[in-house]
């Protein structure tokens, strides 16, 4: 059994006492309801833009966009263009808006506008499914990375994040986590731009020849082992040693793969000898100019279709995302709300530059990771790989910290959303109330993820955006931005979009399906649903809109007033009133 460097385990004990620490600290300050919710709307812009940051900056951004870089090269980019450019449509569209409208919640803000406790009841079914998809692939990434770091089972790292993010949000909710992700958000930046600038450091100083990027290949003898079955692809035939099971066969010994698919089953030992090009995961580029050139995909039938399903779920799901949503609500008026979206643009578009960085040094360091299908823990094991003895381990317990930060940052985020829906929409509403919420929407969630199949962890969330982009984010814009909205209109919206982008979630996180069936379409469409979920979202609520009856123009000027009007002009009239009125 492997053992972890002490480093490494003294980081991972750091980053999650100093959570615990700081959120212990919060708990004293949250003593009402709203302290919970909403941490009493007194969080001024620079607290927030680092907290949303923090929270946002998932286990997605910290390890799964180097992994997707390593792997797909620049298709692959449109994950952190997409993540950073969705909070400029949030800034434009959403931000002063929603806040204007003094909501603790989005099912909150849905009766507000429309007037319609059933919708109400329905955004927080849609709340609770998207918080939840987004959740599952937190505690996988966390069991994933532990597993790797110490040599744990997977559900040990699963439930070691479970139980410390549930028990800071239902310790403290909003008012405490808020402290939290702040801290977490300047960790993270710390744990990736310090490793990826000493390895650009290292890599200039090899003073290599720059150009079309070569294969994958390992420097030294290298043996993997295959911990899950995988499909991978070799480009030329290449002769390699194997001990376990190849395309439904057991082998041991040398064996000549030849160009194209191969089925390594869980359990199988590959080696390569210096200098042998690495066989990638099935659907990545085999060599370094399909790499670097855009318009691969990510492994399928239909590339450009993938390429344009997630730069719609990436570029739109930002503004249907609730744990995100609740922060402005958090924020003292609309002006600090649009200052903090905007802060927000510039925090997390200086920390993708270094995942990017180090998406590439893992192709060109790491590059056995291809095979196993454990890219995502390139962040992780890149530095103590490249670098020897003590900087080496300094680095990787850095990157260690960096990565459970960001799963507990990001989970604590998803877990205040659901609770506060749950407590307020399902239960009573009190402080008991949104503790033993926090306590059963953690519990759920932590179960699925170790009983579901685990996806690349930015290929799961993106899987999240879509499903946020078919429902939330129509119902905000549609709601904040055109009169003719209707009731009837958003919950025929929530539905079809939820059904289609939650059916494709649900399928793809349970095995999916054979690329061959209907050309690959299907597979396809179910990997990346936003191309036909989002729309059809958008012209169903439209549609019936249209067609149906909704509340009168004096109603409906009143609320546009309180959300589009200055703060000192469209906030005089009481909220109850507002809600009152357009019953």
């Amino acid at each position: 059994m492997n053992t972890a460097p002490a480093l490494t385990v003294l980081a991972l004990l750091f980053a999650a006492l100093a959570t615990v620490a700081i959120g212990v600290y919060g708990v004293r300050l949250a003593r009402t309801t709203s302290d919970f919710l909403v941490a009493s709307r007194s969080v001024g812009p620079r607290w927030n833009a680092a907290a949303i940051s923090g929270e946002y900056l998932s286990a997605a951004s910290f390890l799964g966009v180097a992994g997707l870089i390593a792997k797909y090269g620049a298709d692959a980019l449109w994950y952190p263009v997409g993540f950073t450019a969705g909070y400029l449509g949030l800034l434009l569209f959403v931000a002063a808006p929603l806040r204007r409208s003094g909501a603790y919640t989005v099912p909150d803000f849905a009766e507000f506008r429309l007037g319609s406790l059933r919708l109400r009841r329905l955004a927080a079914v849609v709340v609770v499914l998207v918080c939840g998809v987004y959740l599952i692939p937190q505690f996988q990434g966390a069991g994933l990375t532990l597993h790797i770091l110490l040599n744990v089972p997977k559900w040990v790292g699963a439930v070691a994040v479970g139980a410390i993010i549930i028990a800071n949000v239902a310790g403290g909710g909003m008012r405490s986590i808020t402290l939290v992700q702040a801290f977490q958000y300047w960790l993270k930046l710390t744990a990736v731009a310090i490793p990826a600038l000493v390895l650009l450091g290292h890599f200039l100083a090899e003073d290599r020849e720059l150009g079309t990027p070569a294969p994958p290949v390992v420097t030294e003898r290298t043996t993997v082992d295959v911990s899950t079955g995988v499909i991978v692809q070799v480009g030329a035939p290449q002769r390699v040693s194997i001990t376990g099971t190849l395309d439904d066969r057991t082998v041991d010994g040398p064996v000549l793969l030849t160009p194209g698919a191969h089925e390594l089953a869980a359990g199988t030992e590959l080696t390569l000898d210096a200098g042998s090009t690495v066989p990638v995961v099935a659907g990545a580029p085999t060599d370094g100019a399909a790499w670097l050139a855009p318009g691969g995909g990510f492994g399928g039938s239909h590339p450009s279709y993938q390429v344009y399903s997630l730069i719609i779920a990436t570029f739109l799901g930002t503004m249907g995302l609730p744990h995100v949503l609740v922060r402005f609500y958090t924020n003292p008026d609309g002006r600090a709300a649009r200052t903090t979206a905007l802060a927000v643009i510039g925090l997390v578009g200086v920390f993708y530059l270094f995942p990017i960085l180090l998406g590439v040094f893992a192709r060109l360091y790491v590059p056995q990771l291809l095979i196993t299908g454990t890219s995502d823990a390139a962040v992780v094991l890149l530095p103590g790989s490249v670098l020897a003895g003590l900087p080496g381990q300094l680095l990787a317990a850095l990157a260690a910290a960096g990565a459970i930060a960001a799963f507990l940052s990001t989970s604590s985020g998803l877990l205040v959303s659901i609770a506060g829906v749950l407590s307020t929409d399902m239960l009573r509403g009190r402080i008991r109330d949104f503790r033993a919420a926090a306590v059963f929407a953690g519990a759920v969630p932590l179960a699925v993820s170790i009983m579901v199949v685990s996806l690349d962890l930015s290929r799961t969330v993106a899987l999240a955006f879509s499903v946020a982009a078919s429902t939330l984010c129509p119902l905000l814009v549609l709601g904040i931005w055109w009169r003719g909205l209707t009731a009837k209109g958003a919950a025929t919206g929530l539905m079809l979009g939820g059904l289609a982008a939650g059916g494709a979630t649900a399928v793809s996180v349970t095995g999916g399906i054979s690329d061959e069936l209907a050309d690959g379409w299907l597979a396809a469409v179910l990997g990346y649903p936003a191309a036909l979920s989002v729309p059809l979202a958008f012209v169903s609520m439209i549609l019936v809109s249209v067609l149906t009856r909704g509340q009168n123009a004096r109603t409906v000027g009143r609320v546009f007033v309180r959300m589009h009007a200055p703060e000192r002009l469209g906030m005089g009239a009481d909220r109850e009133r507002a809600i009152g009125l357009s019953r």
